[in-house]
């Protein structure tokens, strides 16, 4: 093939090196009026009164808003497909708040100058609550974070939220205790994730303004469009027509953009001034007040024979979804239904989760979206399971990993249609050259250990996620192609130009791809959940199919020829046996010439019925100080199975970087709250992630499979790639230092003292 496995470069490469204005700010009008919000610093606390008349003195104030100015209706800020799971349990400004940082009052004028000062003059008065910090202790605490009548819900979760629980549920296939009475060895545990900051560089931001036919027009820096134009409208409580929703580039999202943080801010002043504003979030804002991944405590049970074979998993997932359910009952499933499966030949497993409403800040996506935790917790366990039997850890795994053709109780009863992962571990261990090193190895002043940990996620989300289309021949021979899918800096821009250029058989530089506005592109749900190559490159096969077959038939109508006679190499049309030919831009021009011609533009959607996973394997090799406890990732190998390749550079760009933010949350990185409910980690000197002096060596290699439901073989990468690093950094740690560390970040005080909490 010509474009498909080939390191094609990034469309938008050059824009970006040369400092192009691409993105949200940039693009800002010049006389936008400014907005800032104050927050609120307690935890829990009702609004008794605002006063703002001091601060609407201050020269450029042009409007100081209040939860009395805001329409009624609850929302929820979650980018999903409709209906959310996600409860209503939101308003733009409430009387009640409760977490510090959440929202008291818009503050609106013509410079951030004269906003802030603003801002230090508005006088609230709060009656100040008692508060739940630690989710820990959120089930049937004395403190309700939602009390509110007209709390509402579209879907059944589970939700009891006079127990302060968000969403509960179950999963069961088979009787776990019966198993696990037979077992050899039984082994039960307790992981701990923490929450993390998705860390991207362009914070949040957003700027509306009216349009000459009175429509709301926002533009924002989002990964969910056309989920943000719903968002608006029920916060509003205007109708969609009257809002329009453009997408620039990106600087960055990892998830944190799959919720719609500042839009409404920008889209409520200016549908309530009719003037331009603008909303862009500081660092600390985007830390404190926006959302980030959900901490998670997972109990393990795991039993086994004593030839390692895993006979049955028992998993309870507690989720901190903090003071509002923004993806709460999406997430933690993928904590269970994406981490059990790879143990699929056990006879007999259960997961049940409760997920929790506290005093802290709201929790979202976050790449590996649940996964990621889960199979912390799963990968850890099996890797202790594998030490306490004496056996190979990866030997372990090649006897009860999930192969090719399985029935996956636990993914939803799907059929593995394509697999590698046997493939992946063994190309990994040959990498790191596993079989002739120790699990352990003194190297003097160091110990180096090794661990190992499997992975595997989803491609879009079965029969929801939804991609459409839209391709047009263009006068000249060049091609337009029309997308809702948002490229957040993945390069989907580009990987769907290949698709398409290998199904026209045309250059990619024939292939222009158009970003999102909600008024012009094709419905798609957006990028999330991993579903942009998978989903919507298969929209774009079919919609390149069906383009093809309009062209052939118009072809034949020129030519006065059956169409049968017609074929088509993307440069020319003939009909060999009439002798008869002529180019592409002789085509196209033709068809735009009127008489004969007609426009020749295909549209096609694409709903997948399965959601086939990728699967990966990470192996880290690390030191640990004797003296300090200090961790060096000495060597981290991994080896992806994302079916067919469409990208070669973005795919290991991918790995790279996802396998970077897996070693940031193993090690570093850790949101935390004093007693009071602040956090303490705001900014980039408290919050630390790795630099890439942190991250050490890291080899990408990829052992392919082919998945017949996706474009020419193709599943996902995007999510998969940092769920291996702290499983296989934890027992890499544990095999150093014979101290297993559960609760992350895993640091050098913890091996040092022995001590798994801080």
């Amino acid at each position: 093939m010509k474009y498909i496995n080939q390191p094609i470069v990034k469309k938008d490469a050059y824009a970006l090196l040369s400092g192009k204005p691409v993105y949200c700010d940039d693009l800002a009008l010049k006389d936008c009026l400014i907005i800032k919000l104050l927050r609120s610093p307690h935890a829990h606390a009702k609004i008794r009164s605002i006063d703002t008349t001091s601060a609407l003195r201050i020269p450029g104030i042009v409007a100081i808003y209040t939860y009395k100015d805001v329409p009624s209706s609850r929302f929820t800020l979650a980018g999903q497909s409709y209906p959310e799971p996600s409860p209503y349990d939101r308003k733009i400004l409430d009387e009640i708040v409760r977490y510090v940082g959440d929202e008291v009052a818009i503050v609106v004028g013509t410079d951030e100058s004269c906003c802030e000062k603003a801002m230090k003059l508005i006088k609230v008065d709060y009656e100040v609550y008692d508060a739940v910090i630690d989710f820990r202790q959120a089930i049937d605490h004395s403190v309700v974070v939602h009390k509110e009548d007209d709390y509402k819900m579209l879907c059944e979760i589970g939700n009891e939220r006079q127990r302060n629980i968000c969403c509960s549920g179950a999963s069961v296939i088979g009787d776990v205790e019966r198993v696990l009475a037979d077992c050899d060895v039984v082994l039960e545990r307790v992981y701990h994730t923490k929450a993390n900051a998705q860390a991207m560089m362009e914070t949040f931001r957003s700027y509306a303004y009216i349009d000459a036919y009175e429509r709301l027009n926002v533009v924002s820096s989002t990964q969910i469009p056309f989920h943000v134009r719903r968002i608006l409208s029920n916060a509003l409580e205007i109708p969609k027509s009257k809002i329009r929703v453009v997408k620039p580039r990106i600087g960055g999202g990892f998830g944190a953009k799959q919720t719609g943080c500042c839009e409404i801010f920008a889209a409520f002043v200016t549908w309530k001034l009719k003037k331009p504003s603008k909303i862009v979030y500081t660092r600390e804002e985007t830390f404190t007040a926006s959302n980030s991944r959900h901490e998670m405590q997972m109990r393990v049970k795991i039993g086994a024979d004593k030839e390692g074979i895993i006979k049955a998993i028992d998993l309870y997932t507690l989720s901190n979804t903090g003071a509002y359910g923004e993806h709460a009952p999406t997430t933690v499933g993928l904590s269970g239904h994406k981490s059990l499966p790879l143990y699929n030949h056990v006879e007999a497993s259960r997961f049940t989760y409760d997920v929790v409403y506290t005093n802290t800040m709201q929790a979202g996506a976050y790449r590996g979206y649940g996964a990621t935790q889960g199979l912390f917790a799963i990968e850890s366990i099996v890797n202790e399971l594998a030490d306490e039997l004496q056996i190979d850890p990866c030997e372990l795994r090649l006897k009860n990993m999930v192969r090719e053709g399985e029935v996956m109780g636990q993914y939803y009863n799907e059929k593995l249609q394509s697999c590698t992962l046997d493939r992946c571990l063994l190309k990994a261990m040959e990498m790191i050259d596993w079989k002739n090193k120790p699990l352990k190895r003194d190297m003097g002043d160091k110990v180096r250990g090794l661990g190992v940990a499997l992975a595997m996620q989803g491609s879009g989300i079965a029969n929801i996620d939804i991609g459409t289309v839209d391709i047009k021949l263009q006068d000249d021979g060049f091609y337009t192609l029309s997308i809702g899918a948002t490229d957040m800096g993945t390069g989907c821009d580009t990987v769907l130009a290949q698709i398409a250029a290998e199904c026209l058989e045309c250059d990619i530089d024939q292939i222009v791809t158009l970003g999102v506005d909600t008024d012009a592109s094709p419905y798609d749900t957006g990028s999330y959940a991993s579903a942009t190559t998978y989903v919507t490159g298969m929209a774009v096969v079919k919609a390149c199919e069906e383009l093809k077959q309009k062209m052939i038939v118009e072809a034949s109508v020129f030519m006065e020829v059956d169409p049968s006679h017609i074929s088509f190499d993307g440069n020319m049309i003939y009909a060999i046996e009439d002798h008869k030919e002529m180019s592409l831009k002789d085509f196209a021009d033709a068809c735009f010439g009127g008489h004969k011609g007609i426009a020749m533009i295909a549209s096609a959607s694409h709903v997948s019925p399965t959601s086939p996973p990728p699967f990966m394997v990470g192996i880290a090799e690390v030191d640990v100080d004797k003296a300090t406890g200090e961790i060096t990732l000495h060597d981290y190998v991994s080896v992806v199975d994302c079916g067919t390749i469409i990208n070669s550079n973005l795919a290991r760009i991918q790995a790279e970087g996802g396998i970077a933010q897996g070693i940031g949350m193993a090690l570093y990185e850790d949101v935390t709250y004093s007693t009071s409910g602040k956090m303490r980690n705001n900014s980039f000197m408290q919050y630390k992630i790795p630099t890439r002096m942190d991250v050490g060596k890291i080899r990408v290699d990829f052992e392919s499979s082919y998945e017949s439901s996706g474009p020419f073989g193709a599943k996902s990468i995007g999510e998969v790639v940092i769920n291996t690093p702290a499983p296989a950094i934890a027992s890499a740690c544990a095999h150093a230092t014979g101290f297993q560390v559960r609760t992350l970040p895993i640091t050098a005080e913890k091996l040092l003292l022995k001590k798994d909490e801080d």
